[in-house]
């Protein structure tokens, strides 16, 4: 198995970017009763016991009797808690030298009959932050076996008490003892797996909270991506209408008025005509920054419905003089539609209009929108001149059309006549 997610970076579990605070606290608990114990040991009591008069000084414990060693032991193997190393040699290093140290206590004062589980807790808590499920699995069973053989050490101590006692209270007190020993051991293996399985469940959640904060970021990071992509080619469409369309107009309006500047004094009349067509190309240009100006609207609805909208720009395309265009459209939708696919409609539709009125040279217009099921169909038909749709492949508005169809898993088809151009599209209202 990989490495834990909780260190994408390699880096050791330390106090500050600890994945689970409660569990480093527990570990101090734990140690802390160990520590306790430990004090409370018989050695301990008896160094601490003043000389009654006339009893012989007994002589101070040994090394391997002394409880603080044990002490100091214990406190070393709590300060190994706060740096775990995540790389393979350091952390097996690591794991060795809190073995050794859990088994320099039971060199100690652990010998005196007691058992301390806790610390073989800390070791699996510990062995689970560090070590994949393989890991988890031989380190709890090695911390198993280590307390059975502990258990089975300190326990022999019993047995020179039980040779003193008649034989059928012997019998008796080693069916007590080793009752008592299966039942510590099945225990204490029980408490082993569960914590295993829920520090491994923890980590399990943790990795997955992770993955999903990922997918998240990775996604908003691809919208915003998307979102820019949008707005440049939006952007680029307005400057390519600029300069085809206002650019154009500028220019001959300046044209017209150097004419009719020109002949202001000689050919008064002339120079009137020029400047009624110098007024008239400064009001379509008027109107095409309107229209550039109303497309960079984020949200081209505006809180209208769909077909009101779409009635609205009809409404506008018919109101210009210089445009004679019939506009039919009929709009039934079934099922409200995703704001999303809302302004993608419109947006489709817009461009198409547009199309037709600066190109196709149309004195009619067809537009059908129907929303039945799970797909919605536009159709947009014109009895224009028509073109050629493999030379206007490349066309900015028709690629536009286009990419906002297959932006939402659609399809855009296009025929062209020269008796006039259809161009259907159809989308799925809810995508799964």
């Amino acid at each position: 198995m990989s490495r834990p997610a909780d260190n994408p970076s390699n880096r050791a579990i330390q106090f500050h970017n600890h994945p689970f605070r409660f569990l480093l606290y527990l570990e101090w608990g734990l140690l802390t009763l160990a520590i306790i114990s430990t004090l409370d040991s018989p050695p301990m009591r008896a160094m601490g016991k003043p000389l009654r008069a006339g009893l012989p000084r007994s002589e101070p414990p040994g090394w391997h009797h002394s409880p603080l060693i044990a002490v100091v032991a214990l406190v070393l193997f709590g300060l190994m808690g706060l740096y775990l190393p995540t790389k393979k040699l350091p952390k097996l290093g690591h794991t060795l030298g809190q073995i050794l140290i859990i088994l320099l206590p039971s060199a100690t004062v652990l010998n005196e009959g007691r058992t301390f589980p806790f610390v073989y807790l800390v070791l699996v808590i510990r062995g689970c932050l560090m070590y994949g499920l393989t890991g988890r699995l031989v380190l709890t069973g090695t911390a198993f076996v280590l307390f059975i053989g502990g258990l089975i050490f300190r326990l022999r101590s019993l047995a020179g008490l039980g040779r003193r006692l008649p034989p059928d209270a012997r019998d008796r007190f080693h069916a007590i003892t080793v009752g008592f020993q299966v039942n510590f051991i099945v225990l204490f293996g029980l408490a082993l797996l569960l914590v295993m399985l829920l520090i491994n469940a923890l980590m399990t959640e943790r990795q997955s909270q992770q993955r999903l904060q990922q997918a998240n970021q990775t996604l908003r990071q691809s919208a915003q991506e998307i979102e820019k992509l949008a707005m440049d080619q939006e952007r680029n469409r307005i400057a390519r209408d600029i300069h085809d369309t206002l650019g154009h107009s500028l220019t001959a309006l300046n044209i017209q008025i150097e004419s009719a500047a020109k002949l202001w004094e000689k050919e008064p009349q002339r120079a009137r005509q020029f400047l009624g067509n110098a007024k008239r190309l400064g009001t379509q240009s008027l109107q095409e920054v309107r229209q550039s100006v109303a497309t960079l609207r984020q949200d081209p609805l505006a809180g209208k419905t769909l077909e009101q909208a779409i009635a609205h720009l009809i409404k506008d395309i018919q109101a210009n003089p210089n445009h004679q265009l019939l506009i039919t459209h009929h709009i039934q939708i079934a099922q409200p539609l995703p704001s999303s696919l809302k302004v993608l409609l419109y947006r489709i539709v817009q461009e198409g209009m547009t199309n037709i009125v600066k190109h196709a040279n149309a004195t009619e217009v067809r537009l059908q929108l129907i929303g039945s099921g799970a797909i919605a169909t536009l159709n947009l038909e014109d009895n224009g001149q028509g073109f050629n749709v493999e030379q206007a492949k490349t066309g900015f508005g028709l690629q536009s059309m286009r990419d906002r169809a297959e932006s939402v898993g659609g399809t855009f088809v296009v025929n062209s006549t020269e008796r006039g151009t259809r161009l259907q599209v159809n989308v799925l209202i809810e995508r799964r």
